[in-house]
């Protein structure tokens, strides 16, 4: 096993991968940039070194900068989390180059499964459905224009290297597509560097439906059920849950057997992800393979008891899957929510500032994976996304209820949330009935209950302790980077004529 494991990431998930690395005995080290310097990953960590500069293209992006880390502080492996350069073949290559261990596939199997077009070529070759489409090699638009009309209309445009929404369109006559294959074309070159693209046949109301897996470098790969992530914004999740409350166990088990079926097509080793679309007729198509450690990890932890950073760990040192797919068992129902410091009321838009409170929910079945805590501040420079909020309960109507019960305690000033759309969202009949779709938010307009706010308890609470450690004045505090007189002014100690009524 490794004994010291750098974590190329930031925020709550480089705490998450620090806090199994030190129940296993092995040395957490991280990485931060400058305005991170102070950060919860930073302080949670054995040892943290610097990448200087701010911007991700500059820090956490900079695969020289990482293996000069790695290399000068004798690191046995890199954990790549999520998001920056988890699903970066060139960064594990180099980690292979350099003598470390990449926690995470093969290189050249993160290559082959982020060409969306290979990987639909590579999963159908073993009986795994995908779409019906088009996604031959670059051609010219009279050519796309051709197969499109093939394929009929409605349908999707897609960058063949790349997802996340973008490089993608729409079009729903033949008198759109040019325009349409122009503008994915130059949307695809500049996120990813390439033009490809490939068209789909357009699924009316799918849901998005994930199954987590599993793999050793013994050629044994299983899966550890699903995740239905179908409420989305922008084509990002917001709520994810685990059992899907569309699959029957007939279901369950033909989509299963489908992503091991693909994982085992390439070769697959480690954790990574099967991504399907379900139809409304309950046929399921090839979306996607993310081959990585996915946001929404927590979920199949909480249904299964298993910790898959340390399967990561346990693998990527050569180890074998302790248990088989029959060993597997699915129980309860979890969910998550992703509380973000945006403003819903003006278009999501994100909100920066100083947490002068940050108070998570506690109690049985409640998780709070976060790389905040109050005093730390909210920049520009990274995603928004302050906590993921897990919960689990024997079924899906516990789930929700548990759910509301802990967003109504999740206690942030400072910055604006999402918690309140959350509440709302959760409240509405139709995500109640289980009855989902990836665009979902976009027919049901959920709106932010105006009076929604934390219990008035809570706020009071928490505007006691920030007039405390405002008295502390210049005497040394919990937060690292200011005086605590500073880092707490605001609305809640103002001596003007201002006063929270």
């Amino acid at each position: 096993m490794f004994k010291r494991v750098l974590i190329a990431n930031r925020g709550e998930i480089a705490v998450r991968v620090a806090a199994t690395l030190q129940q296993m005995g092995i040395t957490a080290i991280a990485v931060n940039s400058d305005p991170d310097r102070g950060a919860l990953h930073v302080t949670s960590a054995d040892e943290a070194y610097p990448l200087e500069g701010s911007a991700a293209a500059e820090t956490y992006l900079r695969i020289d900068k990482l293996i000069d880390i790695a290399r000068k502080n004798k690191v046995d492996a890199i954990h790549p989390g999520y998001g920056f350069l988890s699903e970066n073949g060139k960064f594990a290559a180099a980690c292979e180059n350099a003598g470390i261990t990449f926690i995470g596939p093969k290189a050249e199997v993160i290559r082959r499964m982020g060409n969306k077009v290979e990987a639909k070529q590579v999963v159908q070759q073993v009986g795994v459905p995908i779409v019906p489409g088009w996604s031959g090699g670059a051609t010219s638009t009279k050519e796309l224009a051709i197969e499109a009309k093939r394929i009929g209309f409605p349908l999707l445009i897609k960058a063949a290297a790349g997802g996340g929404g973008k490089g993608m369109r729409l079009v729903t006559n033949a008198a759109e597509f040019t325009d349409a294959v122009e503008s994915a074309r130059r949307e695809a070159t500049a996120a990813f560097g390439s033009d490809q693209v490939f068209l789909e046949k357009y699924i009316a109301r799918p849901r998005h439906v994930e199954f987590q897996i599993f793999g050793d470098e013994h050629g044994n790969v299983v899966h550890l059920f699903e995740r239905e992530c179908s409420v989305q914004r922008r084509h990002q999740k917001v709520v994810e849950e685990s059992p899907s409350p569309a699959l029957t166990p007939e279901l369950r088990s033909k989509m299963g057997d489908a992503a091991v079926r693909a994982a085992k097509a390439v070769g697959y080793s480690n954790a990574g992800t099967v991504e399907f679309l379900l139809g409304e007729d309950g046929q399921f198509y090839f979306l996607e393979m993310n081959t990585r450690l996915q946001v929404e990890h927590p979920v199949t932890e909480m249904i299964t008891g298993l910790d898959l950073v340390r399967l990561q760990l346990e693998i990527a040192s050569g180890g074998k899957l302790t248990f088989t797919q029959d060993g597997l068992l699915q129980t309860g129902h979890a969910m998550e929510c992703r509380i973000y410091a945006e403003d819903t009321a003006r278009g999501f838009l994100p909100s920066t500032g100083t947490l002068l409170a940050y108070e998570a929910p506690r109690g049985p079945g409640i998780r709070v994976d976060s790389g905040f805590e109050e005093g730390s501040e909210v920049t520009v420079h990274y995603d928004p996304m302050l906590a993921k909020l897990i919960v689990w309960d024997r079924g899906r109507d516990e789930s929700i209820r548990k759910m509301q019960w802990a967003l109504e305690r999740f206690v942030v000033l400072g910055v604006t949330t999402n918690i309140g759309f959350l509440r709302a969202l959760l409240a509405n009949p139709e995500f109640r009935g289980g009855r989902l779709h990836t665009h979902f938010l976009e027919e049901q307009r959920i709106v932010e209950d105006s009076g929604d706010a934390p219990p008035v308890e809570s706020l009071i609470a928490a505007a006691l302790g920030i007039d405390g450690a405002a008295r502390i004045g210049k005497g040394k505090s919990s937060l690292r980077s200011a005086d605590a007189k500073d880092a707490f002014s605001g609305p809640w100690t103002q001596a003007d004529r201002w006063r929270v009524a």
